[in-house]
């Protein structure tokens, strides 16, 4: 009886959720072996041909060419067992050199197939991890327990193998796939491992968690689209059929695994902890100087994560987990801004502090870069430019880190920066800042220089797209105009969502911010 198989667009590499149909390359009423591939498709990286893992008749797709597809929408669907099995010409004339040894297998009889041990060793074509011979000794042994089972064995031994490739039982005119010529079925060594009746055929079944029986007789294929997620868990030896998957209709994604490998090493840390420590001789200076450790858990102060702290804790964590950020970094001379702040302070008038002019920098290289005066919009798949920039500062205070905004940094000079810095430190060290005072940033800038460090990876303040990092300013050896002399000099870094722009863009702004710092007259061009 013909089984209908989906199978859906697999994971094509790290990062690629989704990708564009090309080109169809089968019709429907086609017959296909295993890996044979069946359509091309354009992801953000490279133009890719997916194989297939079920061998039989193509009864629909899903898509027509130019269509957009995420990652696990159904691509097309396999009858498999409705037609005579596809032979090694057929095979080799759709472009698959390995399919021939699966074109004919079979499972136990009324089944579609055997499926996972069959696809491992015959899969020729590779897709991120899709489909890759077998080592021997992960093959399926049967137990020669009866005359035809033996008769194979010793075929097989003496190099004979069937058209199934060697060790799978192959189709025998006039018998039933799945049998052998005596219409018999294999006997299963249940001491190695027991057929899986209802995997169908072509699924891969990589790594040892798909060699280990199925708990049922009733249980069908792992719900494991990517072959990453089958080569983690096989390198990690986690069993896939355990895991419940998170993701649509139970598919077992990455998160799953890496969860369920972290889980296992903590059960294996509390296992250890909870073995009684070996005792030692019982001397007065064994007692006197074994460590805390050893003589039981010491009792540590426990700091609740709450207010000022804990909004920070939430809001670091939501960036380190839903952003993809990226640093770059530059020394620069700061020799000249340094002086131009001297001679400005000394012209009269309110005194311009360091950040002010910092600050002017940024806001003339937002409105070079506005990729970086950004936030992405994560449900609706777009970057959200914001044509205000809202400049927020970190300031510590006796409370923690907090981020005051000023806001229309753009349209504000030096002076008028710097009383709003002065005015909104003053009320965050009061402790008196309002929510609409620490919200609505749109870029950061954090001067950990005051606090006599040299450099940093600043954390993106959520949902930020970019940050910069000031170190403190030093005299260190410099070559100035073909000279060597000792010169103000800053580290500058820069951190930004690599969703937002690419490299180019940020070494950019960065080199601009550099470019100012070193030669302030720079600034002319754009006030």
């Amino acid at each position: 009886m013909a089984q209908v198989l989906e199978f859906k667009l697999p994971d094509l590499g790290e990062g690629l959720t989704e990708a564009e149909i090309v080109r169809w390359m089968v019709d429907v009423g086609d017959v296909v072996a295993v890996d044979q591939p069946v359509v091309e498709v354009e992801t953000a990286k490279a133009m890719v041909e997916v194989p297939c893992p079920y061998a039989g008749v193509v009864t629909a797709r899903f898509g027509d060419e130019g269509a957009e597809l995420p990652v696990g929408a159904p691509l097309l669907t396999v009858a498999v067992g409705a037609t005579e099995p596809v032979s090694a010409e057929d095979a080799r004339s759709a472009g698959n050199a390995g399919s021939a040894g699966n074109a004919g297998d079979a499972g136990s009889a009324g089944d579609a197939g055997s499926g996972a041990s069959q696809a491992e060793e015959a899969s020729g074509n590779v897709l991120v991890g899709y489909g890759t011979g077998a080592r021997a000794a992960r093959r399926r042994r049967v137990r020669p327990a009866s005359p035809t089972v033996a008769d194979r064995s010793a075929s097989r031994a003496g190099g004979a193998a069937g058209p199934s490739g060697p060790g799978v039982a192959g189709p025998v005119p006039g018998g039933t796939p799945g049998t052998s010529s005596a219409g018999r079925e294999p006997v299963w060594d249940s001491a190695v491992e027991s057929p899986a009746p209802d995997v169908p055929r072509g699924i891969p079944a990589m790594g040892d968690a798909a060699l280990k029986p199925a708990p049922s007789a009733h249980e069908g294929p792992v719900a494991v689209i990517s072959p990453l997620v089958r080569r983690l868990a096989r390198d990690n030896g986690v069993d896939l059929r355990a895991l419940r998957g998170s993701g649509p209709d139970g598919l077992i994604l990455r998160v799953d695994v890496e969860h369920a490998v972290r889980a296992r090493a903590g059960a294996a840390e509390q296992h250890v902890a909870a073995q009684p420590p070996v005792p030692a001789p019982v001397t007065a200076t064994a007692t006197e100087t074994a460590p805390a450790a050893a003589r039981g858990p010491a009792a540590g102060e426990r700091i609740p994560l709450r207010g000022v702290r804990g909004a920070v804790a939430d809001k670091l964590s939501r960036s380190r987990r839903e952003i993809p950020d990226a640093t770059c970094w530059v020394d620069a001379d700061a020799t000249e801004l340094m002086a131009a702040r001297t001679a400005m302070n000394a012209a009269g008038g309110p005194k311009i502090s360091l950040l002010a002019l910092l600050a002017r920098i940024c806001t003339a290289a937002l409105a070079r870069y506005p990729e970086l005066n950004s936030t992405v919009d994560a449900d609706a798949r777009e970057i959200v430019r914001i044509p205000e920039v809202r400049l927020g500062f970190a300031a510590q205070t006796d409370r923690g880190l907090v981020v005051p905004v000023v806001r229309d940094a753009g349209n504000r000079t030096a002076e008028s920066l710097t009383e709003e810095f002065a005015r909104l430190t003053d009320r965050a060290r009061q402790g008196t800042l309002t929510p609409a005072d620490l919200t609505g940033g749109t870029f950061t800038l954090n001067n950990y220089g005051v606090f006599g460090v040299d450099g940093s990876t600043p954390i993106i303040n959520h949902p930020e797209a970019a940050m910069l990092g000031v170190g403190r300013i030093v005299p260190k050896p410099w070559v100035h105009e073909g000279q060597l002399a000792v010169r103000q000099v800053v580290q500058l870094s820069l951190t930004f969502d690599h969703r937002v722009c690419d490299g180019g863009t940020a070494g950019g702004f960065l080199r601009y911010v550099a470019d100012c710092v070193e030669r302030p007259a720079v600034l002319l061009r754009t006030l």
